[in-house]
């Protein structure tokens, strides 16, 4: 896509990404694509507003001189440092030395040790103002959404907030920019919720206290540091980012997350039969292989939903490999406070269990109920499942 103009004199100048498999080498987005949104502020005094991964130089560069030449620009705001959005700073600096950076105290720090840049370097307070005439930058420490130095920049005449990770998500951009425009709508806020919970959702608190801080503050357009630039219905994307960041110590919906394993078909045989019982209960459930789905996929159904049933073969006297990978996963995403329950079969001991039930109380959530079969599952097996989810399903109510 070439540049498009935002608002008068405010340009989006960023670069799809299709070729990258994984997003910060660990979340899969081979078939959802990335945006690297970077925006320049065209006034007498001219800013560049992020910037973009390093693969991607030579289109950036096309588009920020589709709109001003390099050596004119004054400024370049670094909002976040992560690669993703600082990777082609050097080069950058090499063509425009000119321009002075401006950050945070922190992201100072980290622009030495990620590219050795000290000089030409100002630091920017928490409400400091920036006049390019006519347009005025205004900037915003919003530490934690989702690194310590993190910020966001405000664009006060055209009330434009440039957001950074706040309020962004996955995707590739189809054909066009905004919100408004946008014929996939569903899909960009499905992975949105994704992005949130694989990058932000351990941050949860951090990102409530920046709407909070935002409050108030006119904003006409939210433009991310990845994804759709929201326009028409801005507050769209900040209800949902509040309801998310909610999840983490409020109530979840009602609903459950199913996450099975087999190896050989027997524990798949039960997941099934629970199943069946959820839905007799009138509750949602999403259901999950863990050793064929990548848990990029599963985390945003573990952060919605108020149960989760674990149901998973004993593998030599452990939890089955792939589910504890997950569960260690929703660990370090601090989801915690769900109620869980256990279900899995064994050869000859089952330890998988216990495990299980350790990792449980790890992340806080309330075991209701659990029962392990022997080898293949028997009528009555089967049975019991179907009681075993229909009564879960109840207790959530």
């Amino acid at each position: 896509m070439p540049a498009v103009e935002i608002r008068p004199g405010i340009y989006w100048i960023g670069v799809n990404d299709r070729t990258t498999d994984l997003f910060e080498g660990l979340w899969p987005i081979t078939h959802e694509g990335v945006s690297y949104n970077a925006y320049v502020v065209n006034g007498k005094k001219k800013a560049l507003i992020d910037l973009a991964k390093d693969i991607k130089a030579d289109e950036f560069l096309d588009h920020v001189t589709e709109i001003v030449d390099p050596l004119s620009l004054d400024y370049v705001v670094i909002n976040h440092m992560e690669p993703d959005h600082t990777g082609i700073l050097t080069t950058l600096r090499r063509i425009a030395p000119q321009a002075t950076i401006l950050t945070t105290s922190k992201a100072q720090e980290m622009l030495q040790g990620f590219f050795q840049i000290t000089e030409n370097v100002q630091v920017v307070e928490d409400g400091e103002t920036l006049e390019l005439d006519p347009f005025v930058l205004q900037f915003v420490s919003t530490p934690f959404v989702h690194w310590p130095e993190t910020m966001m920049t405000y664009e006060q005449t055209q009330r434009v907030l440039f957001s950074c990770d706040g309020f962004g998500g996955y995707g590739a951009m189809q054909g066009t920019l905004f919100d408004d425009e946008c014929s996939s709508a569903d899909f960009y806020e499905r992975e949105s919720l994704r992005y949130y919970v694989n990058i932000v959702a351990a941050f949860s608190r951090p990102v409530l206290r920046a709407i909070d801080k935002l409050e108030g503050v006119p904003v006409d357009v939210i433009a991310p540091s990845h994804g759709l630039v929201w326009r028409k219905n801005p507050a769209r994307i900040v209800e949902l980012y509040r309801k998310w960041a909610g999840y983490a110590q409020g109530e979840p919906e009602l609903g459950v997350t199913l996450l099975y394993g087999s190896m050989y078909g027997n524990s798949e045989k039960v997941m099934n039969a629970v199943a069946q019982g959820v839905s007799e209960a009138g509750v949602p459930v999403e259901i999950f292989d863990v050793g064929r789905i990548h848990v990029s996929y599963i985390l945003p159904a573990v952060w919605v939903n108020k149960g989760v049933i674990v149901g998973a073969p004993t593998y030599e006297g452990h939890l089955f490999p792939p589910m504890a990978h997950v569960l260690d996963i929703c660990e370090r995403k601090r989801i915690q406070n769900r109620k869980t329950a256990y279900f899995g079969s064994y050869a000859w001991s089952g330890g998988g269990y216990g495990e299980f039930s350790e990792l449980a109380k790890s992340l806080k959530w309330e075991e209701l109920d659990h029962f392990t079969f022997h080898g293949g599952p028997t009528r009555e097996d089967l049975k019991h499942g179907e009681a075993f989810g229909r009564q879960f399903a109840e207790a959530l109510k």
